[in-house]
């Protein structure tokens, strides 16, 4: 699946034009939904040197983005011609109409199949794993 993933508020705190601090496991569900073949688009307000930073800070917290506000590495944006809407299966982002669920309740949204109860559904529910550590290790 594509998914468009904005960057102020969703991957990092807003701070805009700075770059705030990681959300909690952001970066480490990102990394996961790329692992299970998902195609992620960083999709954010940030142009020019803005966007730069933010594609660099996400490159060096080992998320490389199939493509940054466009649909394909390849698209060209020409005014007029070109919507600057992102076609994806999934859009992350904090001005949702309900807000940005938790990065783990994110990834239970795409792939409930990864339901960590299903490990061992007789286990007491004290007794279960956390959804991260079963996740990441």
């Amino acid at each position: 699946m594509k998914i468009a993933v904005d960057f102020d508020g969703t991957i990092v705190e807003h701070k805009f034009p700075a770059i705030g601090k990681p959300r909690l496991f952001a970066f480490e569900t990102l990394k996961k939904l790329q692992e299970q073949r998902h195609q992620l688009i960083l999709w954010t307000y940030r142009s020019g040197k803005e966007l730069d930073a933010a594609v660099e800070f996400c490159r060096k917290n080992g998320v490389e983005f199939y493509a940054v506000n466009k649909n394909y590495p390849e698209e060209v944006f020409e005014e007029g011609k070109v919507s600057r809407k992102i076609q994806a299966d999934f859009y992350i982002d904090d001005r949702n109409i309900c807000g940005l669920p938790g990065w783990g309740e994110i990834f239970h949204i795409i792939h409930p199949e990864m339901n960590p109860t299903w490990e061992n559904p007789n286990q007491p529910l004290l007794e279960k794993r956390s959804f991260f550590k079963r996740l990441f290790g």
